[in-house]
């Protein structure tokens, strides 16, 4: 199996003998398997190559493509003791990738090995996020704590100035709602990665569940002197979580609120749009610079952090707008113009019941979402 060079060769077999000695029950096994998959003869030769694996450049002309993969399979055919090992490897043919992968190789007890290699990119990738969302919500945990131990400290040594103690109590109800909010947010943010609508899943009038989300905030908004105005006359439907949508909703009004001046106002308007039902949410506010238009929708992101203390926002309230949307097959999109204001558009597949007699309760329309932006 291995050259006078030292290097492993694999030897090349026909398509038509492919999977020759390979039990259909192993073949069938292997094709639901998310990983790559070899079967690989004692000799070297491979027997069957997943489409994955052609997909990573592992093999070519039934010879595996990577010395490091083909080293760990002659070790296992000489000894049969499996092996796992992680390596990081160019990525055939030009080498210009690099690949990390986890590699177990086993005897199959037919004569031939099976090798499974998984790419561990994406692992890797969903660590850092995962280490970035830990790291983002202790630093943002850290300001409103802080903040009621200082106060804590000033009630202490005011306590013979009611005054004084009257104010510094205030500022402490404040910083525990905005404790309260962000670990509501970071709560409601994890249940969402993690659910499924479909498992609470109901047909919801969509005017009717927005009439309800802007009854929610107008309190907020006439205290900043907001005035809405409503064109809620769609008559659409969707069928999904009530909870998660109107909580979508709510957030998209919330934040209009919140980045809108005192004495302007913010406008709510439902439509059916091709097999899609639209909730926009139009507002007067300060805007968002086109190079952030990207970045609205990410964790913890602010356009403007000081207003977002002012205000209690804990800026996981359009990170869940994005959510919603994604698990019920919608998408939010956003326009915006610095000094004019911003308008948001929620798109969610539109409700269409079946015909009487059919065995399906419920149906989406075939709609394609396409990347568009909302004119003002």
């Amino acid at each position: 199996m291995t050259s006078a060079a030292g290097a492993p060769r694999l030897a090349a077999v026909s398509h038509r003998d492919s999977t020759a000695g390979v039990p259909e029950e192993i073949i069938r096994v292997l094709s639901v398997l998310p990983s790559a998959s070899l079967v690989v003869a004692a000799d070297g030769t491979v027997l069957r190559a997943s489409a994955r694996s052609m997909a990573l450049g592992l093999v070519s002309r039934n010879m595996v493509t990577i010395p490091d993969i083909a080293h760990l399979i002659e070790r296992v055919a000489e000894d049969g003791a499996a092996r796992e090992q992680e390596m990081r490897v160019r990525r055939p043919p030009l080498g210009r990738e690099l690949l990390e992968l986890r590699v177990r190789v086993a005897a199959l007890g037919t004569g031939a090995l099976l090798a499974l290699i998984d790419d561990l990119a994406e692992e890797r990738k969903v660590d850092a996020v995962r280490r970035d969302f830990v790291a983002n919500v202790s630093h943002e945990l850290k300001t409103p704590v802080g903040a009621l131990a200082l106060l804590a400290e000033a009630v202490l040594s005011a306590s013979d100035d009611a005054v004084q103690v009257r104010h510094f109590a205030e500022r402490m109800q404040i910083e525990a709602g905005r404790l309260g909010n962000l670990i509501q947010d970071v709560i409601d943010l994890s249940r969402l990665q993690g659910d499924d609508p479909l498992t609470h899943a109901q047909v919801i009038s969509v005017d009717e569940l927005v009439n309800r989300a802007i009854d929610e905030v107008r309190t907020i908004a006439t205290s900043s002197d907001i005035e809405f105005i409503e064109s809620v006359d769609s008559g659409g439907a969707v069928y999904g979580d009530l909870s998660q949508i109107q909580t979508a909703v709510r957030n998209l009004l919330a934040n209009a609120i919140s980045y809108s001046p005192a004495s302007t106002r913010v406008a709510v308007d439902t439509k059916i749009n091709g097999g899609l039902v639209e909730i926009v949410v139009k507002d007067q506010g300060i805007g968002i610079p086109s190079h952030e238009l990207d970045r609205v929708f990410e964790r913890f992101y602010r356009v403007d952090p000081a207003r977002s203390r002012l205000t209690g926002g804990t800026g996981l309230g359009l990170a869940i707008v994005k959510h919603v949307c994604q698990n019920h097959g919608g998408e939010c999109t956003v326009w915006s113009e610095v000094g004019v204001g911003s308008s948001f558009t929620l798109r969610l597949p539109a409700y269409v019941a079946q015909e009487p007699g059919t065995t399906e309760d419920v149906t989406w329309d075939a709609v394609t979402i396409h990347e568009q932006e909302v004119l003002s």
